[in-house]
């Protein structure tokens, strides 16, 4: 199956802020694990009407579609659990079906959807991955 062009992540060279930047090392740390661990990446920071896909990955007849939270410490959110509720897996659900429809051969093939929780403070830890239903 062809790979579909990603698009960049930062559309328009516009000036990143600290939080960004975080996040956009965030997003590559779990990139490069992914891809030490053999996937491949297919889209990073697609965007269609309903939201945004961090990163869609794959291997042989699978796609993993991962939503890469950065935080610094574990506030009220665990990390960046509590962000993820039931409003942001149905767009998540709705970006995933609207990208599937511009890549029609991708349909058939079977999607996981993890949250990647990413420590931003130096030494602070390995990456958490929780699977979710969606």
């Amino acid at each position: 199956m062809p790979l579909p062009s990603a698009p960049g992540p930062h559309p328009g060279g516009r000036r990143r802020t600290p939080e960004q930047r975080q996040g956009d090392w965030a997003e590559q740390r779990v990139l490069r694990l992914l891809q030490q661990r053999g996937w491949t990446m297919v889209a990073r920071n697609w965007r269609c009407r309903w939201g945004e896909m961090d990163l869609l990955m794959a291997k042989p007849g699978r796609l993993l579609m991962v939503e890469v939270k950065g935080r610094r410490r574990c506030g009220s959110d665990g990390w960046g659990v509590g962000a993820f509720d039931h409003r942001k897996r149905r767009r998540l659900g709705r970006t995933l079906a609207c990208w599937l429809a511009q890549n029609p051969a991708w349909q058939a093939t079977g999607v996981q959807l993890v949250l990647a929780l990413v420590p931003l403070a130096p030494g602070s830890g390995v990456v958490r991955w929780l699977s979710v239903d969606h």
